[in-house]
């Protein structure tokens, strides 16, 4: 990346945000004192802002040009519950609480884009969204509730990756992350004594049975050119080594990226329900809840992003996304009524791969130059684009 990056100037101050936000993580609508600092930045950059209290996002604003476009730029503020492991000197100081994810990284960078937006503002507005509750609760339909979004023509995020070293950036035209759906399954069966079998229904053997055919949905009833993962992340059952369990529960999530194939899905999951329910005489509820939709890049956006991101580290550095991911993320309620593109961000400066959400999760700090020179970037490349008097031809 030659020469250096603009955003330089403003590395060792994104560097303090970044780490005072990491020693202080908070979950989700609990972003408080987040909301705190942030505001405080803001204010330092003479930059105005709404805040809604609690629970809320902090939006700021800059207006350079009154017949200009508008153009959104999202950080998200929360943390996760956990233990950090990273050892470093910064750490989490809140105990069951750690940013595993990169959200500190994501407000520091916003921050210091803001400082470069404001020293040579564009002829339009800029809209600097601090969205709490991305991790659980869809904050970004929060911040779309507050009408603070509403007039924006275009919307652009990020999110740091040990998947691409620092210097690189993914993006992709269409489906990048998956709609994401939860469930639960309760089975009711007929307790007993472990010696007697006969005289009981075992809601455990029928929960193994639901775990084996379960995983049948996906790698014998789905076409497998469409992405599609049954998880089952939690059980529970018994009480007791020698009483054969009256109740089971399962809970799992279904990650797809095409509607037809998580109809599909869902229908089978009940359909298996049934069966299972009907062999054993047992009781089998099926639960399901909606979780967040695919996150689908525009096109004209996506151009505007790829742009942007030449210009920050060059043709080299910009990597096309060969499939999508099958994580979620609730930006994509943002491009359900803002046209907008969602990339990745490389902050992985050797081989060691550690994956989001880990509690040994860690960032490449020269990152934050990247993603602050890439939202500096695309704001100024989609005001000029979007600016642009259209053809009457």
């Amino acid at each position: 990346m030659e020469p250096p990056l603009r955003s330089e100037a403003v590395f060792p101050r994104m560097l303090e945000l970044r780490r005072a936000i990491h020693q202080q993580p908070e979950l989700a609508f609990e972003e408080v004192e987040t909301a705190r600092l942030i505001m405080a930045e803001l204010d330092r950059l003479a930059i105005p802002y709404d805040y809604g209290g609690k629970g809320h996002g902090v939006v700021g604003r800059l207006e350079a040009g009154k017949f200009g476009p508008t153009i959104a730029l999202r950080a998200d503020m929360d943390a996760l519950p956990g233990t950090e492991t990273t050892g470093l000197p910064f750490a989490s100081k809140v105990p069951g609480k750690v940013h595993a994810c990169g959200h500190d990284a994501h407000v520091a960078m916003l921050l210091g884009a803001a400082a470069l937006l404001k020293a040579d503002p564009p002829p339009g507005r800029v809209l600097f969204v601090f969205q709490p509750a991305e991790e659980r609760g869809g904050g970004a339909r929060v911040v779309l509730a507050s009408g603070l979004l509403d007039g924006a023509d275009a919307i652009f995020g990020s999110h740091v990756t040990h998947h691409y070293r620092t210097g690189e950036i993914m993006l992709g035209e269409g489906v990048i992350t998956a709609q994401s759906d939860r469930f639960e399954i309760r089975v009711t069966g007929k307790g007993g004594h472990g010696a007697r079998p006969h005289e009981a229904i075992d809601a455990v053997v029928i929960a193994g049975l639901l775990i084996t055919a379960l995983q049948t949905l996906v790698s014998r009833q789905i076409n497998p050119v469409h992405p599609t993962v049954v998880t089952i992340g939690r059980v529970q059952a018994g009480t007791a080594a020698n009483v054969i369990a009256e109740e089971a529960l399962l809970e799992g999530t279904i990650r797809s990226t095409w509607a037809p194939c998580r109809e599909q899905v869902h229908q089978g999951l009940q359909r298996i329900a049934r069966g299972i329910a009907e062999l054993h005489g047992a009781r089998i509820e099926v639960s399901l809840s909606e979780g967040y939709p695919p996150v689908i890049n525009t096109a004209r956006e996506t151009r505007i992003a790829g742009q942007a991101a030449r210009a920050v580290v060059g043709e080299a550095g910009v990597v096309p996304m060969d499939y999508p991911s099958l994580g979620s993320e609730d930006f994509a309620y943002y491009l359900e009524r803002i046209p907008g593109c969602y990339v990745r961000l490389g902050a992985r400066s050797g081989e060691q791969y550690i994956p989001l959400h880990s509690p040994a999760f860690d960032i490449d700090e020269a990152v934050l130059k990247v993603g602050a020179a890439w939202f500096e970037a695309v704001a100024r490349e989609a005001v000029r684009e979007l600016g642009r008097p259209r053809s009457t031809s």
